[in-house]
């Protein structure tokens, strides 16, 4: 039997003056001269460490200010930066809400106002208007003395800086504007800007280091979620009512051009309208503005205008001093079961246009009067308030593809959007 041989221990290496047995020398032994130590190696390896620590930091000082305080990053001439310092709420949909709706009371009442205005009025009666009056004495009311008119409104402060959102009804034509706070103090306010196609306004108080309110996300309200409409009805100061969000986007009520309403059933009355629509965290979700009613007082069916309307006005007039929208020169109508017959469409959903402004976008692109907008920028326009709002969100200047129904044939064009008119 032939027996393996026997597996011996490998014995250490020994070094050798860097000769192998083959007569070759390895790199590091060609060089007889002086190396650099061990110490010099450690040096450069103690400052790469400090350079790599060091730019970490960096890292997770700017993540965290980007995450937190993004308003400190934004360059002064930077448009797409917030001007102006609001705070909007990061809850998380999953976070408890607040135990009781007094805390959200609580946090909210300090930044609604009450607004008092004043302006002059030509006087009005049965004399003065008579037609017969009229006719031989046209200059009458002129020559009569002017009387001053008051109405009372709220308002909801939405930066330290002292800016208040109301609705343009509120303040329209005021020559005076006294805004009081939920301590009492009193001041003037003058118009910033405003809004009469959303029916918003901007104020800016007199003072600085208001108490401001949380701004809420649109996309976190549900049906039968729980809010707060505070304001100043009938003038008695900061006024607490409880209901329910009914519906979400609300429109097709002709109160505005633009409508995407929040209904509730929590009480709003007159002196109500610009006030504060919360949740039960205590942050703003609507301007509240207008009530159905046959009496003027509250039946339960309020609309508030949606906070993400609001931001996007507050921030264009904060920014730039006016709202601008998008426009196209199309005038759309409603696409009936009649209309629907008379353009011979089936199974199509779509505003038909009824009218083109002359010298329009519309009209520079070939958009002819019997088309059917379906889709504009790849947006769906499934009834007039949809083509509107999709309109208004358009850059000036931007180009954009309207895919329209013409003939029994589908049809894109490709239309550079105007800047939308001054309402007269």
């Amino acid at each position: 039997m032939v027996r393996p041989p026997p597996i011996l221990p490998l014995a250490p290496c020994r070094r050798d003056s860097g000769r192998n047995r083959s007569g070759f020398r390895s790199a590091a032994t060609v060089y007889n001269g002086p190396i650099a130590d061990a110490g010099g190696f450690d040096l450069l390896r103690r400052i790469w460490l400090v350079f790599a620590q060091a730019c970490t930091v960096c890292l997770a000082v700017l993540f965290v200010v980007t995450t937190l305080r993004p308003d400190l990053l934004a360059r002064p001439g930077d448009k797409a930066g917030r001007v102006v310092l609001m705070q909007e709420t990061s809850t998380p949909v999953s976070m408890p809400k607040i135990a009781t709706v007094s805390d959200a009371a609580k946090k909210a009442i300090p930044a609604v106002v009450g607004i008092y205005t004043s302006k002059e009025v030509r006087p009005r009666g049965p004399i003065v208007d008579d037609p017969l009056v009229r006719r031989y004495f046209p200059d009458l009311a002129e020559r009569m003395p002017k009387q001053r008119a008051t109405s009372l409104g709220s308002g909801v402060i939405v930066s330290a800086e002292g800016h208040v959102l109301t609705n343009n009804h509120v303040i329209d034509g005021a020559d005076d504007i006294q805004i009081v706070l939920a301590d009492g103090r009193r001041m003037g306010a003058r118009v910033r800007g405003t809004d009469p196609e959303s029916d918003l306004a901007v104020l800016k108080a007199e003072g600085d280091n208001f108490p401001a309110i949380t701004l809420g996300a649109l996309e976190r309200v549900q049906v039968g979620d729980f809010v707060l409409a505070i304001g100043n009805p009938f003038g008695f100061g900061n006024t607490v009512t409880l209901g329910i969000v009914s519906a979400l986007g609300r429109n097709h009520l002709g109160i505005n051009t633009f409508e995407d309403f929040i209904q509730t059933d929590a009480a709003i009355n007159f002196g109500n309208s610009g006030g504060a629509l919360v949740d039960t965290a205590g942050n703003l979700i609507g301007i509240n503005s207008t009530i159905f009613s046959q009496s003027g007082g509250s039946l339960g069916i309020g609309f508030a205008i949606p906070v993400s309307i609001a931001r996007n006005v507050l921030e264009q007039i904060i920014r730039d001093g006016v709202v601008t929208r998008g426009w196209l020169g199309v005038e759309p109508q409603d696409l009936t079961v009649d209309v629907a017959k008379a353009l011979a469409l089936e199974n199509v959903i779509g505003v038909p246009v009824r009218a083109i402004v002359r010298d329009s976008p519309a009209e520079h692109a070939g958009i002819q009067v019997r088309d059917v907008v379906l889709e504009i920028d790849g947006k769906p326009t499934r009834d007039r308030t949809a083509l509107l709002a999709r309109i208004a969100e358009l850059a000036p200047g931007s180009v954009v593809s309207v895919k329209l129904w013409r003939e029994r044939k589908l049809q894109a064009v490709d239309v550079t959007v105007g800047r939308r008119p001054a309402p007269p």
